[in-house]
């Protein structure tokens, strides 16, 4: 499909908030494979808190942490984000995104705590739960033990919708803070539970707990929307604390942590592809073929056509995409699906000028022609395919990770060539599968074509 003809609208632009110094921007990571940062979003306006928020933080102040990665060998900070503390002997807990660097090159990175109260130390990893963008590090030099820890609000214990809850961390680098917001339940139509807090987080609140009214930890913070005002995401406490409990006597973390991302991947990949293929097609509605439109359990599909007047060719076009993604580093996301179609009428220009047009569409589709550090160049297989009497020409493309072994990209590009003035073309891409998986959702997808019944 044509740049020029699709136009992506269902991107969610979701902003993750570790402060990078060294760019004095945040980083968005939601899209993946893109190339550079995002421009430097401006700060979120901070609203005046309540007493009660202010009785809170002078509470739990001692417990807040500023987490900082440094270059090894100097003080330069490359991002800096938030903790907290969740055991006497030193444990915190704050987002993996926060920590990415020491762990993927611990070679070249040290991370370091400040507290609220001033006390500095050096920070050693412990374990990570990618999958929910969490990390358990410990302060290395007893500095931090004898804290009383925050306590976690029991998983069972719901909150209603309006809550008032409480957002600690250090925005912006310019000093500890709290945020007052909302409980508005969970993100629908996420993979994973989010929870939906109606405040406003800036870059640096990273890893910072979110408290409710008795100052129990119910989330942490984790994203925000850029697009949007008083709209942020909160990891349930719940996966926090189960972290803390499978990892507190492990043992810290001193090699690139590929070899665990990767375990942690295959299984999100396994779980994300059983229950994709699960779900039967949605009818796209075309009144000729059946075009394979996926539930929206945990996708969101967004639609357009030409207007009504349009004289040359026209188009329906369907673009569906989970929001989410898993962040490996800065510049790699990836864990989620997209599908999108488009629907060509062409008789209003006739069999050559729609071949012209049909066909240039095709092409413009592009795949990984290079091998990055990231992944290798797609091998790609072109064939004509049969489904029941409907001919498709299809593409299937594979990329390696190079890190992450035993992990792809796939991109399956399809069109139907069956008649001189209609046609429809679709494309599903799959990020982080095993090659398996990779067969099971290429047969899934052209399964998804046929004849309208």
């Amino acid at each position: 499909m044509s740049l020029a003809l699709f136009l992506r609208r269902c991107a969610a632009p979701v902003l993750c908030l570790p402060l990078v110094a060294a760019l004095a921007q945040p980083v968005a990571p939601p899209a993946p494979g893109a190339s550079a940062p995002e421009q430097a979003q401006p700060p979120r306006p901070v609203e005046p808190v309540s007493a009660s928020a202010q009785r809170l933080y002078e509470r739990t102040r001692v417990q807040l942490v500023q987490v900082r990665t440094l270059l090894k060998g100097q003080a330069s900070q490359s991002s800096v984000g938030s903790a907290f503390v969740v055991t006497a002997e030193g444990h915190l807990i704050t987002n993996y995104h926060v920590i990415s660097q020491v762990a993927l090159q611990p070679e070249r990175y040290r991370i370091v705590y400040t507290t609220a109260d001033g006390r500095e130390g050096p920070l050693e990893l412990l374990a990570f739960d990618a999958i929910h963008d969490l990390a358990l590090v410990r302060g290395a030099d007893g500095g931090l033990q004898g804290r009383k820890p925050l306590a976690f609000r029991p998983a069972d214990k719901s909150l209603a919708k309006g809550e008032r809850i409480y957002s600690l961390g250090n925005p912006l680098d310019v000093g500890f803070a709290v945020l007052e917001g909302n409980y508005n339940g969970l993100v629908e139509r996420s993979f994973y539970p989010n929870i939906f807090f109606a405040g406003a987080l800036n870059p640096g609140m990273s890893g910072g707990p979110a408290l409710d009214e008795d100052g129990r930890v119910m989330g942490v913070n984790v994203a925000t929307r850029r697009d949007g005002q008083q709209v942020s995401f909160l990891v349930p406490g719940e996966f926090a604390e189960q972290l803390l409990e499978r990892s507190r006597e492990a043992a810290p973390i001193t090699q690139p942590v590929y070899p665990q991302l990767t375990q942690q991947l295959l299984g999100h990949q396994k779980l994300l592809t059983e229950r994709f293929l699960q779900q039967p097609w949605r009818p796209a509605g075309h009144p000729r073929y059946a075009i394979p439109v996926p539930q929206e359990t945990f996708m969101r599909c967004w639609g357009t056509t030409t207007p009504a007047e349009a004289k040359g060719l026209e188009f329906e076009r369907s673009d569906c995409e989970m929001d989410t993604h898993i962040f490996i580093t800065d510049w790699l996301h990836t864990g989620g699906f997209t599908v999108r179609h488009e629907a060509y009428d062409g008789r209003k220009l006739g069999r050559w000028r729609f071949a012209s047009q049909y066909s240039q569409s095709f092409r413009n589709e592009s795949f990984p022609e290079r091998t990055t550090r990231h992944r290798t160049a797609a091998q790609c297989t072109e064939r004509f395919v049969d489904r029941d009497g409907l001919p498709l020409r299809a593409v299937v493309c594979i990329s390696a990770y190079r890190k992450l072994r035993g992990l792809y990209d796939l991109s399956v590009l399809v069109a139907t060539v069956d008649h001189a003035t209609l046609g429809a073309q679709g494309r599903f891409d799959a990020r982080g599968v095993d090659f398996d998986n990779a067969m099971k959702l290429v047969g899934h997808y052209l399964a998804g074509y046929a004849w309208t019944r």
